[in-house]
């Protein structure tokens, strides 16, 4: 780190600082999905855009859109070097149960070197990284050695309502060459991992009616189709012995697994029999030729939500319900297409549903899958830098859940997004009692600084 000496010197000597300046972030309760909190949410953009132009960046401005406010910074020093779009969102998650926090979830609180609160890991603390990282750099009188551009948004927890058509209209002002990200996860505890890879989503609901009300099952069973024993069959025929979904096409656009990734997922440190004992299970399950991780992040996957019908009261009624439903979910990997599987299931469905019901097949929302190449100079020069900072090989992951604003962030402005994780699971994200590492808080402000140095080089 001899090149940068003292801008990790500075990060040093200021992460005290840095830290009460967090903690002032993480006070502010701006939950986005409570509307009696808009003001905090508004409370806490103004202290974003203070802090960016506190720090020397320029064209800062704070954005309004129809509900949350949008910030936006930059610094874009250089002609011919690598531009970086940093986004992150300040918004949070209902804090509820309360009773179940051991401290205040708005009062920033230390344990075992551990700041609890609100937003700590999600997103505040981690997207905060990056700020202090560049503060480094401008405070020290030293160059950014590449462009960069800041976009925080209030509304990530409600799903980005405004973010997509902000940077629709705002295309131009956005260009870049890769966006970076840190809201996710490392594998585990002084392991850097990046995440290359995250799931889309179909989720769909099959509601399956038969006779015009509820039945006698004595008088009537026998006779005519129980609409809870027809979707119990529908659902059995989705997927097989093997673990393999059936739905027609369904696999016809799944990218497999190269034998680069499969290595790479070998190098993960994973305890199958603690995965197991943590989960109450006695075997795990799914397709068959593949393993529990890559089960979980690589390979589709087909999961009923939530299934209802007929009687669920006390004791017994002997009813033959009129009607049931189900929601159901499929993670998608590349290049499967969730408007495409939608359709796909839905003819499905129909084909193996029984003609003696009615069949309604409703589409709720989706999202696409992402995946980055392993060897994009964006990834490599994010790997070394965390293998600067941590002193530890970097290992590369996939995400079985979804981000669908990377996704969004490929459709719109044509770029990748790499995933710098600083988080971990035990971090209780939108949970009570969510934390983030004090020391992964100080190590995530060097190796973002680290990666803003190596990134020209890797540029080529």
């Amino acid at each position: 780190m001899s090149s940068i000496s003292p801008i990790q010197t500075y990060i040093d000597e200021q992460i005290e600082s840095f830290q009460e300046q967090l903690f002032d972030l993480l006070r502010i309760p701006s939950i986005s999905t409570d509307s009696s909190h808009k003001e905090d949410v508004m409370r806490a953009a103004k202290f974003l855009e203070e802090e960016l132009e506190r720090i020397g960046l320029e064209r800062v401005e704070l954005y309004k859109t129809p509900r949350h406010p949008i910030v936006y910074a930059e610094r874009c020093p250089h002609e011919n070097r690598p531009t970086i779009l940093i986004y992150g969102h300040y918004d949070v998650q209902p804090p509820d149960p309360l009773n179940l926090w051991d401290s205040p979830p708005f009062e920033p609180t230390i344990r075992n070197h551990r700041v609890y609160a609100r937003g700590a890991s999600d997103d505040k603390g981690q997207s905060f990284t990056h700020l202090k990282a560049i503060e480094a750099y401008l405070q020290t009188g030293t160059e950014l050695p590449v462009n960069v551009k800041i976009l925080l948004e209030g509304e990530e927890e409600i799903g980005s309502p405004n973010l997509v058509p902000f940077i629709k209209e705002h295309r131009e002002m956005l260009e870049c060459d890769m966006v970076v990200i840190s809201d996710t996860a490392m594998f585990g505890k002084n392991q850097p991992s990046l995440t290359y890879g995250l799931r889309g989503l179909a989720y769909m609901e099959v509601e399956v009616t038969g006779p015009n009300r509820d039945l006698h099952s004595g008088v009537y069973g026998g006779t005519v189709q129980n609409p809870a024993n027809a979707i119990s069959k529908i659902i059995a025929e989705l997927i097989d012995d093997n673990g393999v979904i059936t739905v027609d096409g369904f696999y016809d656009k799944v990218k497999p697994l190269t034998e680069k990734e499969r290595e790479e997922y070998s190098k993960l440190p994973f305890d199958e029999e603690e995965y197991k004992a943590k989960l109450g299970i006695v075997k795990t399950h799914g397709e068959k030729g593949y393993s529990t991780l890559e089960r979980a992040s690589a390979r589709p996957t087909l999961d009923v939500n939530g299934l209802w019908s007929g009687y669920q009261g006390e004791g017994a009624k002997t009813v033959l319900p009129a009607s049931a439903g189900a929601k159901i979910s499929m993670r998608l990997v590349p290049d499967q297409d969730p408007e495409e599987i939608a359709e796909l299931f839905t003819r499905y469905i129909r084909k193996i549903a029984p003609e003696s019901v009615n069949v309604e097949i409703q589409k709720h929302h989706g999202g696409r899958p992402v995946l980055v190449d392993i060897d994009f100079y964006g990834i490599q020069a994010a790997a070394k830098a965390f293998e600067k900072v941590y002193d530890t090989e970097v290992l590369f992951s996939r995400e079985g859940g979804s981000i669908p604003i990377v996704s969004d962030f490929q459709e719109v402005l044509g770029v990748p997004s790499i995933l710098m994780g600083l988080g971990l699971k035990e971090d209780a994200l939108h949970s009570p009692n969510e934390s983030f590492s004090l020391e992964d808080f100080h190590r995530g402000i060097k190796t973002s600084a680290e990666f803003l140095q190596l990134l020209p080089a890797y540029a080529g």
